[in-house]
């Protein structure tokens, strides 16, 4: 899914906060915004190549957004609003029939989509993931109380009728298999093993990524 109509690339230099970096774009030194304000640490590394999309209101402060960045011979798309853009294109296939609605609240959450079928109610709740190891992608990159508190939700919601479902959309290829961040955020992972147990449908898919677009492509095992 093209997500980005103007994209270039840069050198990542910092990240004096979660909302913006400096990158050498041209011989200058550009302030750009971030993307993602988790902490990307393993990502955003002095030196790395960055891709920018270009602003589409000319009057922000920033002209462009760090949409994606080069792990070695890797493209990671680290744009966190592309997730719910790829995998609402992913909907058709995982529930066919199926109508859609973004952002639906239930209980104290605000999950991702509600989707509604012959005889069917579905909450799904989308997770980005960038966080990469050997091969073996990993959620969250830092603790995310939000996130633990997202599965209790689709637990309760499981109980009272409706199909629940967590998926973990890799923002990249050449993940083996999914992990929750057991040494980063137990809780969560303690979490997403008591979802699982309540009957909260845990997928993964990985994606194929260019400078411009993120499609939600191959599903990936689960270790928990």
């Amino acid at each position: 899914m093209k997500l980005y109509s103007d994209t270039t690339a840069g050198t990542f230099l910092s990240r004096p906060n979660r909302f913006i970096a400096r990158v050498e774009l041209a011989g200058q030194v550009e302030t750009v915004h971030v993307k993602n304000t988790g902490r990307c640490r393993e990502l955003l590394v002095p030196g790395a190549q960055v891709i920018l999309a270009r602003a589409e209101n000319p009057e922000r402060k920033t002209r462009f957004d760090l949409a994606a960045v080069w792990k070695g011979s890797t493209l990671i798309n680290m744009d966190s609003q592309a997730p719910n853009a790829a995998v609402k294109e992913l909907l058709d296939r995982l529930f066919p029939g199926c109508a859609v609605s973004p952002e639906h609240t239930w209980g104290r959450s605000r999950f991702d989509f509600y989707l509604e079928g012959a005889d069917r109610r579905i909450l799904l709740e989308v997770k980005g993931v960038t966080l990469e190891e050997n091969g073996l992608a990993l959620f969250p990159d830092a603790p995310t109380l939000r996130g633990a508190r997202h599965l209790a939700e689709l637990a309760l919601a499981r109980d009272e009728g409706y199909e629940t479902y967590v998926l973990f959309l890799i923002q990249m290829k050449g993940c083996h298999a999914f992990a929750p961040n057991e040494d980063t955020d137990p809780a969560f992972a303690a979490a997403l093993r008591a979802a699982r147990d309540a009957g909260v449908g845990i997928l993964c898919y990985d994606c194929a990524v260019t400078e411009d677009a993120m499609t939600a492509d191959a599903p990936i095992p689960i270790l928990l």
